[in-house]
């Protein structure tokens, strides 16, 4: 196993489009790492180029205290998952596994004992003579993760291989991977643009947009705190509320209401500021009835969630959700009020967290406007 570590890593391909902007990313030894973003951030090209899969235009991949850039994929000693799996559907379950293991040479009888080993870490007794059309989709990822570390890889590369799982085998998978790389500590880089497989497998994410980082921290900190409006409007299952607004006082103007500046931001913006107030709906209670500090509006929307409901208030012209939990019965065209909890309300200013402490939402790259892009 091993450390990785990238240093102003570019990739232009033809016609000038430009992936990878000079990245710099440190993955410890160990460690779960998860890239995030939308289709087409550059998350996919980035973990391709660290495999050798692509030719890095500029910049270094150092795997452990080895700089890897020009290396060919097969002296890079890396494993890889692909979202398809790409296992060869003529051979079994065995073959599959060992076939790295073939290509290194290794004698039969050495490399199907590690291959049964391998079959054994990932539950596939009983499986070994099937070939992959008569394995389930679990079944075959399992295979796929198998030929994977069988060679005992310093660093495992995962290009979203949940992605082709229905959601129960997805959520079980999700589970199995966790429970997997926990207890093998396998250096894991994973490529995902689903939000919940990000928070709930990685130990640090980055937040990846038009082929720059925008964040990195752990899940909690890029949850909690984005650092900017761009990972604030991607992350979460329901979006951040992000209302324009206005420092007077101490106070901020926002949405017909005011709400004290920060502890964080105190001192820092001047009066007639204008910045966006930011609150996750998770952050917010709900009341029938008037309060203090509170946004109040007309609920337009009712969505249930199961265990909660997500209510859509117009306030102003402006749009406002709040995540009411179970029992609670809201009517649509009723007069409501959302209040931010103490401590949850984030101001941004040039599309950056404003924050005099050390920001331990994680590393933001330039500023950005209200809708996410580069500024």
């Amino acid at each position: 196993m091993g450390s990785i570590t990238i240093r102003r890593l570019t990739k232009v391909y033809p016609g000038g489009v430009r992936a990878l902007d000079a990245l710099d990313l440190d993955v410890a030894t160990g460690e779960f790492f998860a890239l995030l973003g939308p289709s087409g951030c550059g998350k996919t090209t980035l973990l391709r180029t660290v495999a050798g899969l692509e030719a890095a235009t500029g910049g270094t991949v150092r795997l452990g205290d080895e700089d890897v850039t020009r290396l060919q994929p097969g002296r890079r000693d890396v494993g890889m998952v692909f979202q398809d799996y790409a296992l060869f559907p003529h051979m079994n379950v065995m073959d599959n596994i060992a076939y790295p293991l073939r290509v290194r040479r290794l004698g039969r009888a050495v490399r199907y004992a590690r291959a049964a080993e391998a079959a054994r870490e990932l539950g596939l007794q009983g499986l070994e003579r099937r070939r992959p059309g008569e394995l389930s989709g679990g079944q075959q990822q399992r295979v796929a993760l198998a030929r994977a570390v069988v060679a005992d890889p310093r660093v495992l590369l995962l290009d979203e291989p949940l992605s082709n799982l229905d959601a129960r085998l997805r959520l079980e998978a999700r589970t199995f991977l966790k429970r997997f790389q926990q207890r093998l500590a396998f250096t894991s880089v994973f490529v995902t643009h689903d939000q919940a497989e990000a928070l709930a497998l990685a130990d640090r994410i980055a937040v990846m947009e038009s082929g720059q980082i925008r964040q990195i921290g752990t899940p909690a900190e890029v949850f909690r705190r984005p650092a900017n409006l761009f990972v604030a409007s991607f992350i979460g299952s329901t979006p951040m509320n992000l209302l324009p607004g206005t420092v007077r006082g101490g106070a901020v103007a926002v949405a017909g209401t005011e709400l004290p500046v920060p502890e964080e931001a105190r001192g820092l913006l001047p009066d007639g500021q204008e910045v966006v107030c930011g609150v996750r709906p998770e952050y917010m209670e709900f009341s029938t009835e008037p309060v203090d500090g509170a946004f109040g509006g007309r609920v337009s929307v009712v969505e249930n969630l199961g265990a909660s409901s997500l209510v859509t208030l117009d306030v102003g012209g402006e749009t406002v959700r709040v995540v009411v939990g179970e029992g609670a019965e809201v009517q649509l065209s009723a007069e409501g009020w959302a209040s931010p909890r103490p401590g949850r309300v984030l101001l941004y200013r040039d599309g950056g967290l404003v924050t005099g402490a050390a920001d331990g939402a994680g590393r933001a790259a330039a500023p950005l406007t209200r809708d996410g892009r580069s500024g």
